[in-house]
């Protein structure tokens, strides 16, 4: 029988169905008496003319009605209405257990808090003398308040006694997920052998299937398997499940014996009640609550012993770690003191910033706050991952992590997940290579998260996150872009405590500063809440309830409600001048233990300066500043250039710089960022990127400066100019793809085309540009592994020659297309001859000077221009800083008093 909305079953009118539910359907309906929303189980037509079935239905009402407890579902009313039997219960807001298993474990803490009430609602049953027999993840529903026990459809009181039949488990059992072959699949899985065996069933069955329960919420896996029911039951009688702890790491050897002496095979060598199982299950969830469960913690269960440095220092920290919790909660005025440190890169490396106009440091703490994971470099060399214990004076590398950018921890603190070669990797800090887990197109990504679950939510360069398992697999998506906001990307995600929210960066199409904010968003829903606007970017929870998040240069705490998920209070300033890209990356990361780690910007400041063919310096130009690029006028009278205005700021502007008088104007004034102007061949124009719209488009404007920029091109992915053809009569621009790399394209400013692409790579390609006379297209790719020079004809691409033997980017033509420059990844300004002519017959690159800038091989920056003749070069020449430093908190809390 289905009822369709609208039907009424005395004062109860039906809404919707919620679906099956042991011997009957399940809908919610409305109280029209109390105006409530209720769940409404009406016994099906064939069972409800059984009479001994009516009788359990009827039995079911009474026996939980008779049961007074937080976590066992009530009931409201029993009745009858034209013919059909009925029971009322509460209506209950979350999912069954069932359906969050689905997402694979839930984590240690939250399964032990979901367990112990469960048991204690068996015991409670089972002390008014109630069985439940089909305890299993579908009936335990997951709430606000906690875990609900429902359905005792199958409920016996004990005194008739009486086995029950197979067939009987046959007919009425609910199904459950992976029911693949007969109806009773998903309860055999949970049931204790006596009663495989059609054997009187008493609470010692229960306690089975509560070992079964808690094993699939810690190891996401059932602990018999089978690919049919008498299979299934056969394993159940005869074989012994693998320990929790082969299938999850994090769990104490105590849990192992409690749930192995639930699976006991003979009833009376099990748990004897459901309180014994509910006091384990209490110690070890306090003991993960006490301890926070740290990996140094484990290997000592374990039987492991610690490294030696970690015998006063690290002791010391960790207590500091462990007890600060407590503190906070019961002494605020006894707050323990505030300890900081600073580390400098490792010795011939600098700190590393991931591809971005303005630049900062990749720093990354451990959920344990022991050890600090960063990217670093040696000067030209390539970026790898290094992790160095707080205790330390060194840090350690990690082989096979070259190119890595947007570092991330596992929740145990023993793997690291990171992005390099378009992929995202994981590899053990404790040793062995990296492992792949996208097979999928390369990536361009904006950061990751991994929850205690398994899951590792990530976000490519652009769009909504995405969501694949840590041990590999297919991403599928995690968050909906919401049209109703003009969202356009999901950046930056980091997972709550309870392991399915996450806090992630949004941006939104729209002018000003207001398109920038975080939002909450969930593994069960795709669709997010705002949760912190007004400018806010890149936020991580911060133990003991705030949240961490960046607006312009400034970190901030934000006091936040974990359980409502929303904030509860102003914002607090912790630290300015904070390091952020404009890609969104914030340079900061805070454990669960309190230790905050943050870092100043790369400061790049650069002068430009004159040289001519052989070196020679000659005159400078404007002041020293960070320079992001900048191109001459056609007449070489004028210099457009971006600049980052004042150190932590996180964008930048255009200027206009008169050459002779060497006095700069303003071209633009937005918060946003904008850079990369090129020329209209005649000098009255300047194209420039912007990322106004919540991503990049392309602007225009005059080069009088005198009219408002405007849109000229809009696609939906970031772009970034880089030519404008001597004819006028093409566009040529970088830009990314739907998989994340980078393409050149071309396009027509009169509007008579479509973009169209003109290199297409297995990588990246960039910086590209069209000789003088249209027939060549120079460009900087990654394809070959390296990146290297090419020239391709155009505009059929078929004729194709590396240019650079060893590395080379920025590549820029004399205004008579008869020579080709670019910078060499060994510093160096090359020069390579190309006679004119229709067959590209390019001569072995040579050396001209050496050169110093400050960043080379950035898809977002230039570093040079060069006359039409040839013979001078404008170059941003590097001022060298002293290195920034990490800065570590221990106790960042006490920053709040300050």
């Amino acid at each position: 029988m289905s009822l369709p909305p609208g039907t009424r079953l005395g004062p109860y009118e039906i809404q919707s169905a919620l679906g099956e539910g042991g011997m009957g359907e399940v809908y919610r309906a409305r109280d029209t008496r109390l105006d409530r929303s209720v769940a409404i189980k009406v016994l099906a037509p064939e069972i409800a003319g059984d009479p001994a079935a009516r009788s359990r239905f009827e039995r079911e009402a009474r026996a939980v009605a008779a049961l007074d407890h937080p976590h066992i579902c009530g009931i409201f009313d029993v009745g009858e209405a034209n013919g059909a039997h009925y029971l009322v219960m509460p209506h209950l807001d979350g999912q069954t257990l069932a359906a969050r298993l689905e997402k694979g474990p839930l984590p240690l803490d939250q399964a032990l808090t979901m367990a112990t009430q469960v048991a204690d609602a068996l015991d409670k049953a089972h002390r008014q003398g109630i069985v439940h027999r089909d305890l299993k993840p579908a009936n335990i529903m997951l709430t606000k308040t906690g875990a609900k026990l429902l359905d005792f459809g199958l409920a016996k009181l004990r005194a008739p006694g009486g086995p029950i039949a197979l067939s009987g488990i046959e007919r009425l059992a609910t199904t459950s997920p992976g029911t693949a072959q007969g109806t009773i699949l998903g309860t055999v899985q949970y049931m204790a052998p006596e009663q495989a065996e059609g054997r009187e069933a008493d609470a010692r069955s229960d306690i089975w299937a509560l070992g079964a329960v808690i094993y699939e919420m810690l190891t996401g896996m059932r602990p018999f398997l089978g690919d049919t029911p008498a299979s299934v039951i056969g394993a159940i009688l005869k074989d012994q499940p693998p320990p929790v702890s082969s299938r999850q790491p994090l769990a104490a050897p105590l849990l192992d014996r409690a749930i192995a002496r639930c699976l006991e095979k003979d009833p009376d060598t099990r748990w004897q009640s459901a309180a014994d199982v509910q006091r384990l299950l209490e110690w070890a969830r306090d003991a993960e609550v006490a301890t926070g469960r740290s990996p140094a913690a484990r290997h000592v269960a374990l039987g492991f012993r610690p490294w030696l440095p970690f015998a006063l220092a690290g002791v010391l920290l960790a207590a500091v770690i462990a007890l600060l919790p407590t503190w906070l909660a019961h002494r605020r005025e006894a707050l323990p003191p505030l300890l900081q440190l600073s580390l400098l890169p490792p010795p011939g490396t600098v700190f590393s910033s991931p591809p971005a106009s303005v630049v900062a440091p990749q720093l990354a703490i451990s959920p344990d706050g022991r050890q600090l994971a960063f990217v670093a470099q040696p000067p030209g060399g390539r970026p790898s991952l290094w992790v160095r214990a707080l205790d330390s004076k060194e840090g350690q590398v990690l082989r096979g992590t070259e190119d890595a950018f947007y570092p991330f921890w596992s929740p145990d603190s023993r793997s690291l997940g990171f992005f390099a070669q378009g992929r995202l990797k994981v590899i053990e800090i404790g040793g062995g290579p990296p492992r792949t887990l996208t097979s999928a197109a390369p990536l361009d990504s904006r950061g990751g998260t991994w929850g205690a679950d398994g899951t590792i939510v990530f976000a490519a360069e652009r769009g909504a996150l995405l969501r694949i398992p840590a041990t590999g697999g297919t991403a599928t998506p995690a968050t909906r872009l919401d049209e109703s906001r003009n969202e356009t990307t999901h950046r930056f995600p980091a997972f709550l405590p309870d392991g399915l929210h996450f806090l992630y960066a949004t941006r939104s199409r729209g002018s000003g500063e207001e398109n920038l904010s975080v939002s909450i968003g969930s593994l069960d829903l795709q669709v997010g809440t705002p949760v912190i606007s007004r400018t806010a970017w890149a936020a991580q929870f911060a133990s003991p309830g705030y949240v961490l998040f960046m607006r312009a240069a400034t970190l901030f705490a934000q006091p936040f409600d974990l359980d409502r998920r929303v904030t509860t209070g102003d914002p607090v300033a912790l630290a300015e001048g904070v390091g952020a890209t404009t890609t969104g990356y914030s340079a900061f990361s805070v454990s669960r233990t309190g230790v905050l780690a943050y870092a100043r910007p790369i400061a790049v400041p650069g002068q430009l300066r004159w040289f001519d063919r052989a070196g020679n310096p000659m005159t400078r130009v404007g002041e020293p500043a960070e320079y992001l690029d900048f191109e001459l006028s056609p007449d070489e009278k004028t210099l457009a250039f971006s600049r980052v205005d004042d150190a932590g700021l996180t964008s930048a502007d255009l200027w206009l710089l008169d050459l002779a008088r060497n006095v700069p104007t303003r071209f633009t004034a937005h918060p946003m960022n904008d850079a990369s102007p090129v020329w209209s061949p005649d000098g009255t124009r300047v194209v420039f990127r912007s990322n106004r719209q919540g991503y990049t488009a392309l602007f225009g404007k005059g080069a009088s400066g005198t009219d408002a920029e405007r849109v000229i091109l809009d696609t939906g992915f970031s772009l970034r100019p880089t030519d404008w053809s001597a004819d006028g009569k093409l566009i040529v621009f970088s830009t990314t793809t739907p998989t994340g790399e980078y393409e050149v394209w071309v396009w027509r400013p009169d509007g008579t085309d479509e973009p169209r692409p003109a290199v297409r790579t297995p990588l990246n390609a960039t910086h590209g540009r069209l000789s003088p006379n249209g027939r060549w297209l120079a460009y900087a790719s990654d394809e070959s592994g390296e990146q290297q020079v090419w020239l391709q004809s155009f505009p059929d691409g078929n004729n194709r020659h590396q240019v650079s033997p060893d590395g080379g980017s920025e590549p820029r033509w004399r205004r008579d297309g008869n020579e080709l420059f670019y910078l060499s990844n060994s510093h160096k300004l090359m020069s390579v001859a190309i006679p004119g002519g229709d067959v590209l017959d390019a001569g072995t690159p040579r050396a001209l000077f050496d050169v110093r800038v400050p960043l080379t091989g950035n898809p977002f920056r230039s570093n040079y221009a060069v006359t039409a003749d040839g013979l001078r070069f404008l170059i941003n020449t590097w001022v060298e800083p002293a290195p920034p430093p990490i800065d570590v908190v221990v106790n960042w809390p006490a920053l709040l008093r300050k």
